[in-house]
């Protein structure tokens, strides 16, 4: 039960964070007011790794910005780890 929630969350937390680095993909485009650079770092640190790297290449976001092109994969890696830790230890 309670790896299927923490499966749920992280459906929802990666296609939020797909969702949001398109939405402020449109915004840099429109040349409206944008997403903290901060907001998009934090949802790939609360699960969103996956989906913030994917939104950083289907929409072309943030690609030229060394802080995500390292920082994304990197905040990745980690959940990756600590998930592969975390069902190691189950």
């Amino acid at each position: 039960m309670v790896l299927k929630l923490v499966l749920l969350y992280l459906v929802i937390i990666n296609i939020c964070a797909l969702l949001v680095y398109g939405l402020d993909k449109l915004k840099a485009k429109r040349s409206a007011r944008r997403i903290p650079e901060k907001t998009l770092f934090a949802l790939a640190f609360l699960g969103g790794g996956v989906g913030a790297l994917c939104g950083m290449y289907v929409f072309r976001h943030k690609t030229q910005h060394k802080s995500f092109v390292y920082g994304i994969p990197a905040i990745l890696l980690g959940e990756v780890f600590v998930i592969a830790l975390i069902l190691y230890l189950i």
